[in-house]
C-alpha cells in the first residue's frame, strides 16, 4: 500500500499542480488531503476546482471551517472569500474533522481541536519548537490506527511513539511561514519554498514515511501575493522565510 498525504493547501495552484504532477511519478494507491485548502491570496478559485475534480479524501482545517462561518477567521479568510462560488463554500463545509482512511486516522491539528500544535509547541518566549514525546502521546490517546496524519504547523516531522503508532506531520504544499499571535506571538518558518508533502508505503502494519519538497515557480506566487499586496506572503513564498523583524539584524 502506497500512501500520499497533503496538506495545508492554502490556494496555491501551482504548488498543488507541482505536488499532482510529483504523484503521478509516484504513483500512490490513495492520496490524502489534511485540511487547510483555500485560504490567503492566492488561486483559491483554481485550487478549489482542482481539489474536487480529484475527489480526495479530505478534513476540515481551521481556515477551511472559518471560510464557511459568516464572520470568521482573518486576513487569509477575507483574502479567499469574495472569490469561492456556492459550490466551493458547500465542499468545505460537507469536511469532517476527522476519518479514518486506509487503516490511517486523519486530522487537521489534533484529534479534539482544529487550532491545537501537535508534533511542535509554541513556548511562553514565543519559540516554535518540538513537542516532547508525553505530550504527543497525550493527544493520541484512544487512537487505535498505527498511523496517525496531522498538518497544521506547516513544519514536516515524523514522531515514532514507544507502542509502535507513527504521527507524521507532511509539512505544507503552499505556505512555507506564517506569523500567528496563539497563545503567544511566534513565527513559523520552514525555510524552503518547494511544494512539500510525503509519501507513505506500508509493510504488513508498519509504515514508512518520505518527505517530498517539490520545486514548483515560486517566484510567481509570491508576484501573486504581491498584487494583494501581502508582502510577508510573497517573501515566505519567495523563500521558505519571513521578512525580518524590524530591529532583527542578521547573525
Amino acid at each position: 500500500m502506497r500512501l500520499a498525504v497533503l496538506a495545508d493547501i492554502h490556494g496555491n495552484a501551482d504548488a498543488l499542480e507541482a505536488v499532482r504532477a510529483d504523484l503521478a511519478r509516484q504513483s500512490p494507491d490513495l492520496v490524502v488531503n489534511l485540511g487547510d485548502c483555500l485560504s490567503g491570496p492566492l488561486e483559491v478559485e483554481r485550487t478549489a476546482d482542482l481539489l474536487m475534480e480529484a475527489g480526495w479524501p479530505a478534513v476540515r482545517g481551521n481556515h477551511d471551517r472559518w471560510l464557511v462561518e459568516p464572520e470568521g477567521g482573518s486576513v487569509w479568510e477575507a483574502d479567499a472569500r469574495p472569490r469561492l462560488s456556492a459550490a466551493h463554500r458547500d465542499w468545505l463545509a460537507a469536511l469532517p474533522a476527522t476519518r479514518v482512511e486506509a487503516g490511517a486516522f486523519l486530522c487537521h491539528a489534533t484529534p479534539g481541536s482544529d487550532l491545537i500544535y501537535w508534533l511542535h509547541r509554541v513556548t511562553p518566549e514565543g519559540h516554535v519548537a518540538p513537542s516532547p514525546l508525553e505530550r504527543i502521546s497525550r493527544f493520541a490517546d484512544g487512537i487505535a490506527e498505527r498511523l496517525i496524519l496531522c498538518g497544521h504547523t506547516h513544519l514536516a516531522r515524523s514522531v515514532r511513539l514507544p507502542d509502535g503508532r507513527l504521527v507524521v506531520n507532511p509539512g505544507s504544499v503552499s505556505c512555507p511561514g506564517y506569523e500567528d499571535d496563539a497563545p503567544v506571538p511566534h513565527r513559523v518558518e520552514s525555510g524552503t519554498p518547494a511544494a512539500c508533502h510525503a509519501i507513505f508505503d506500508r509493510t504488513g502494519e508498519d509504515w514508512r514515511v518520505t518527505f517530498r519538497q517539490i520545486p514548483y515557480d515560486h517566484d510567481r506566487a509570491a508576484r501573486l501575493a504581491r498584487r494583494y499586496d501581502r508582502p510577508d506572503w510573497s517573501a515566505v513564498l519567495a523563500t521558505g522565510w519571513l521578512p525580518a523583524q524590524k530591529g532583527q539584524g542578521a547573525l
